[in-house]
């Protein structure tokens, strides 16, 4: 069964809010969307956003790498040639990550759509899977912090994960304005976006520990190719360490696992270029006794959707971070995953992602 079109569009979803964190802000996504669609109809959907700040996308530029060196590779090839077509688009050109992962969740949701399957089944997990998430705390002053966690603690959520990073002792004030407003039971997940040295880090990680603070980890701290620091950080602290930023391809796990540099990776699809890569990082950081995390950018539902089947299907994947759709004024596309009852979130059973785009509409 042949691929016959590719199609790509774009479309800007605006935020409820600002979303900051020490690397940027972020008003609204820009979502670029990829379509394959087979010789008998049957359609397969992805979805990327540039982030110049984290991988060098741009939207530009990921529509180009689709529709020239990636279209060349898979056009016309047959999907029951499935590895074979995720090899030809890694290869297809050097970087465009966010390229590359579209349209492997577009194939990937084309094959289990082909077999009558949700996607999390066809990567062996269970459609049937709830997934806990945390809620986001955009980076500023701590009375807005502390107002939002209210919010959210609220609405269910039990765990908090807090932008930090624009200065250390900032941080440390932020973070005990939240402690005294925090329910028993409350976690947080602190977040610096590579926003303090590695001597910085050690320091303001110890006060964490001294004030007791209920905190499950603490990612990148330092900068992404700074990975003796961020050994140097994991080596000197109690508090497990994340990597985010530092990990993006297959040879930076096999690389962070070897030197010892993190006690946790974030995985994401745009920065690792696809379901396929994601999977293989996971089951690498497995061998080395490293417990993964999904995340993901601010993204529309589409991506973060795959995301989830990710993160349902393999077993060293054992925290999300997938709020991305509920911070959109609108999700988008419909269906796919749901967050109905925070803070746990459900896999659509329909086959692939369990979304559906009407190009004619789209386009």
């Amino acid at each position: 069964m042949q691929i016959k079109e590719v199609h790509v569009f774009t479309r800007e979803i605006p935020l409820k809010r600002p979303f900051v964190t020490a690397l940027r802000r972020v008003t609204a996504v820009e979502a670029l969307v990829v379509q394959l669609t087979l010789e008998d109809g049957t359609t397969g959907q992805g979805s990327a956003v540039p982030t110049f700040a984290i991988t060098g996308d741009s939207l530009g530029g990921m529509k180009e790498a689709i529709e020239g060196p990636i279209k060349r590779r898979i056009f016309e090839e047959n999907l029951t040639d499935f590895n074979q077509l995720l090899d030809a688009v890694q290869n297809a050109c050097v970087g465009n990550c966010g390229a590359k992962a579209a349209v492997d969740m577009a194939l990937h949701d084309l094959r289990a759509k082909r077999l009558g399957v949700p996607l999390v089944q066809l990567l062996g997990g269970n459609v049937k899977t709830e997934l806990e998430s945390n809620m986001t705390l955009s980076l500023s002053e701590p009375e807005e912090m502390k107002k939002h966690a209210s919010r959210h603690i609220s609405e269910g959520y039990r765990m908090l994960k807090v932008k930090l990073g624009d200065a250390w002792q900032r941080d440390l004030d932020r973070l005990l304005a939240l402690q005294g407003e925090l329910p028993e039971g409350i976690r947080l997940r602190i977040d610096a976006n590579q926003g303090w040295s590695p001597k910085d880090a050690v320091r303001i990680i110890h006060l964490f520990e001294e004030e007791k603070l209920p905190i499950d980890f603490i990612e990148q701290p330092v900068a992404a190719d700074d990975l003796d620091g961020l050994a140097y950080v994991t080596q000197n602290v109690g508090l497990p360490i994340m990597a985010d930023e530092s990990l993006a391809t297959v040879a930076d796990a096999l690389t962070l696992v070897h030197k010892k540099a993190a006690d946790l990776f974030n995985i994401k699809l745009l920065k690792c270029g696809g379901i396929r890569e994601a999977m293989t990082i996971a089951s690498i950081a497995e061998a080395g006794r490293v417990p993964c995390m999904i995340g993901s950018m601010m993204e529309a539902t589409l991506s973060v959707t795959a995301a989830a089947h990710v993160a349902a299907a393999h077993p060293n994947i054992t925290m999300t971070d997938l709020d991305a759709p509920l911070w959109l004024e609108r999700s988008y596309p419909e269906g796919g995953m749901t967050s109905a009852y925070p803070p746990m979130v459900t896999l659509d059973e329909r086959p692939g992602l369990g979304v559906e785009l009407a190009i004619a509409e789209e386009s």
